[in-house]
Order: structure tokens, then C-alpha cells, then sequence
């Protein structure tokens, strides 16, 4: 009996191990040089990026699945890519500039942050939406990141390093709902 409980617990400890590893694993980054891609994501980003400067990689693990961000340069922007081992892309991260956010989310910016510092916009597509990331610091010196509706008008959240923001949603999260009720943005 005592050999059984033994051999129980060392199983469930080397259950443990294996576990904890594998979760060490979920979101690390790990550097790939760019001739070690896989033929199916360079030939996937040369595609949908014609005439782009491919300018480092990456891999990682998320939700399991094994995942390559490409970093490039085209047409003066710096965008990340995110794409399957198979060549599928599964988001589009682009530095874009504040003049270049569409008029509604200017304006919901404007209404919230009328004295907010912008420091970085990105235009973020993933699933066939589009969703603008802003990171800002406040006349209150407090940084966030403000995330805005993609184009169905969906709500936005700001997180930032001071704790509880508004009335939903975990510390340092809130929702935007008067802000961001009815924005719908089109294609530019």
C-alpha cells in the first residue's frame, strides 16, 4: 500500500514538472534568424507585403499553437505580422501616426484625452478586424494604453499602471462606453 501512494505521488509530481514546464514555454519568445523562417512565412509575408524589408522573427508558443512574428518595414512603416508555421496570418500590427487615425477615433480620443500626449499609435488587424492601439500619457502624467473599436463600433478599454480606471472591468481596466458607444469606422 505504502509502495502504491509513493508511486502516486512521484507521478503526480513528474506530472507537475512536465506541466510547469510546458506553461514556461506558452508566450516565450525565442529569436529566429530570418534565413531559418520557414519557406511558407517568408513566402506569405513577401506576398501580402510586396517589395518589404523583412528586419528580424521571432517564435512562440500561444494558446498551444506555435506562432512567427516577422517584423518588416514597408512604405516607411514598421509592422509586425503574425503568422502560422503554415504561412497563415493571424494579425497585422502597424506604427501608424496619430494624423493618420480615422476622424472617429480621433475624436473619441480628443473627448476623453483632450490633453493627453500621444506616444504611439498602432492600427491592429486580426480576424478581419480593425482595432487602433494608442498608447498616451495623461495631463495626470499617467500612462495608458487606450484600445479603440475596430469598424463594427465594438467598445474600446484603456489599461494603465494606476489601479482601478473607471466603473468595469479588473484593476487597470476600464471600458470606454461614452467614448466609444457608436463609433463605426469604414476602410480608409
Amino acid at each position: 500500500m505504502r509502495t502504491l501512494v509513493i508511486g502516486t505521488l512521484g507521478l503526480a509530481l513528474l506530472a507537475l514538472v512536465g506541466l510547469t514546464a510546458a506553461w514556461a514555454d506558452e508566450g516565450k519568445e525565442e529569436k529566429v534568424p530570418l534565413d531559418k523562417l520557414p519557406k511558407a512565412v517568408t513566402d506569405a509575408v513577401k506576398a501580402k507585403f510586396e517589395g518589404a524589408e523583412l528586419v528580424s522573427a521571432s517564435k512562440e508558443k500561444e494558446d498551444g499553437k506555435e506562432l512567427y512574428e516577422v517584423a518588416i518595414k514597408h512604405k516607411g512603416h514598421n509592422i509586425d505580422v503574425t503568422l502560422t508555421p503554415e504561412g497563415k496570418v493571424v494579425s497585422v500590427e502597424k506604427t501608424i501616426d496619430a494624423k493618420d487615425l480615422p476622424k472617429s477615433v480621433s475624436e473619441a480620443l480628443d473627448a476623453k484625452y483632450a490633453k493627453a500626449t500621444i506616444k504611439k499609435v498602432e492600427e491592429v488587424t486580426e480576424n478581419e478586424k480593425t482595432n487602433y492601439e494608442v498608447l498616451l500619457v495623461t495631463a495626470e502624467k499617467k500612462t495608458l494604453e487606450v484600445v479603440l473599436p475596430d469598424r463594427e463600433g465594438r467598445q474600446g478599454r484603456e489599461e494603465g499602471q494606476e489601479g482601478r480606471l473607471g466603473r468595469a472591468g479588473p484593476p487597470g481596466v476600464a471600458r470606454l462606453d461614452s467614448v466609444c458607444r457608436g463609433i463605426t469606422m469604414g476602410r480608409r
